[in-house]
C-alpha cells in the first residue's frame, strides 16, 4: 500500500524571460506554474506517489488552469479551494556570469492569501494522510494564512501523522507584523523532518554557517563540527527526527557543487559532493531535495544513508530542468547515484 502524501501551500504563477535576459530586454515572458509545496507534490507524483495537494485558487480560468496543469502531473486537487480574484505570481530573472538570479513577488490580495481558520476541512482530509508537508512560507503571507497552518498542524499532529517541514524563510514575504523567527519556531516543534540551507538553520539558531567552498568533488567535510552543529539543533526542536540540510557553492551562474547532510535519531550522515556544470535552472533544487528523501524514506525506513544519497541525487538532477518541477523518475536518480 503507497504512502498518502498532502502537501500545503500557495501555487504561483511564474514569469521568465529567456537565453538570461533581464526583464527590460525581452518582451516574451514564459509562464510557468509552480511554488513550494506545490513542487514537492509533483516532485512525489514523478516519483510514483499517491499525493494530494491543497490551496486556494481564484475561480477564473487562471486558477482553474492551474489546477489542471498540477493534474497533469498525477497530483491529486480534489481538495484545493476556488474563490478570490488572483493568483499570486512571481518574476525570475536567471543569473549570468557573476550576475545573481532575481525574484520578484506579486502575491498581494491573492485567493490563497485570504485563507482563514475553519475553511479548510482538515480533519476530514487528514482522515486518509500518512505524511503532512508544509513550509515557512505558508506563515509569511498573511495572519489568516499563518492560523489555517497552525491549525492543520494542531490537527496533523493530534490524528498521529508524520509532520514534514521546510524552513523556507523568505524576509520580503514577511510584511503582516508578525514576527518570523516566533512563527517559524512554533512551526518547528511539530515537525517529524525538516529541511533548510544553512542560511536558514543560522537564522533560526544564530548559530553560525559552517562554510562549504567546494570548487568541486574533492572538498573535505568536517563531519565533526555538523555533528556538534545538529545536536544544539536537535535540543531546541527535540520532537524532529530527521534535520536534513542542503548545501551547496555557486562557483558560477551556471556552475554548482552541491551536498547534502542529515541528523538521524543521533547520528549525523554524509554523503557525496556532486560537481555540476551547465546548470540550467536552480529554482525547486531545495523541494527536490524533501520531496527525494521523503520518497526514500517511505521505500528504504530503515536506510538512513541511502535516503540522504537518494534526495541530493533528486536535487542534483533539477538543476537540468527548467521550471520549478523535478520532472525527474526514480530510475534517473538511481542511476545517477551508481556513477
Amino acid at each position: 500500500m503507497r504512502t498518502k502524501f498532502l502537501t500545503f501551500g500557495e501555487l504561483l504563477l511564474r514569469f521568465s524571460n529567456q537565453h538570461q535576459m533581464r526583464l527590460m530586454q525581452d518582451s516574451l515572458l514564459v509562464g510557468k506554474y509552480g511554488g513550494s509545496e506545490a513542487n514537492v507534490a509533483v516532485s512525489l507524483a514523478t516519483l510514483g506517489d499517491d499525493v494530494q495537494y491543497i490551496t486556494r485558487l481564484p475561480d477564473n480560468r487562471v486558477g482553474h488552469a492551474g489546477a489542471l496543469a498540477l493534474s497533469g502531473f498525477q497530483v491529486g486537487v480534489k481538495h484545493v479551494l476556488f474563490g478570490g480574484n488572483r493568483i499570486g505570481t512571481y518574476y525570475f530573472e536567471e543569473a549570468a556570469g557573476m550576475r545573481s538570479a532575481k525574484v520578484i513577488y506579486d502575491r498581494a490580495n491573492s485567493a490563497y492569501s485570504e485563507l482563514k481558520p475553519g475553511m479548510i476541512p482538515w480533519r476530514e482530509i487528514l482522515k486518509d494522510v500518512d505524511v503532512f508537508h508544509t513550509s515557512g512560507i505558508t506563515g509569511a503571507i498573511t495572519q489568516g494564512a499563518a492560523d489555517a497552518t497552525f491549525e492543520a498542524l494542531d490537527i496533523a499532529t493530534e490524528m498521529g501523522k508524520t509532520i514534514s517541514y521546510d524552513i523556507n524563510y523568505r524576509k520580503n514575504l514577511w510584511q503582516y507584523g508578525a514576527k518570523p523567527k516566533e512563527v517559524l519556531s512554533r512551526m518547528l516543534s511539530y515537525a517529524d523532518v525538516v529541511f533548510a540551507d544553512q542560511i536558514e538553520y543560522e537564522y533560526m539558531t544564530d548559530n553560525y554557517s559552517l562554510p562549504f567552498e567546494a570548487l568541486d568533488a574533492n572538498y573535505p567535510i568536517d563531519k565533526a563540527a555538523y555533528e556538534r552543529w545538529f545536536d544544539d539543533i536537535h535540543a531546541r526542536w527535540p520532537r524532529c527526527k530527521n534535520w536534513l540540510l542542503g548545501t551547496r557553492n555557486l562557483v558560477s551562474s551556471n556552475h554548482h557543487t552541491m551536498t547534502a547532510l542529515l541528523w538521524h535519531e543521533g547520528e549525523t550522515l554524509s554523503t557525496r559532493i556532486y560537481d555540476i556544470p551547465g546548470i540550467i535552472d536552480p529554482v525547486g533544487v531545495g523541494d527536490a531535495f524533501l520531496a527525494g528523501f521523503l520518497h526514500a524514506m517511505t521505500q528504504h525506513p530503515d536506510d538512513a544513508q541511502f535516503c540522504l544519497d537518494y534526495s541530493l541525487a533528486a536535487a542534483t538532477l533539477k538543476t537540468s530542468v527548467p521550471g520549478d518541477f523535478n520532472l525527474v523518475y526514480d530510475d534517473e536518480i538511481l542511476e545517477l547515484m551508481s556513477r
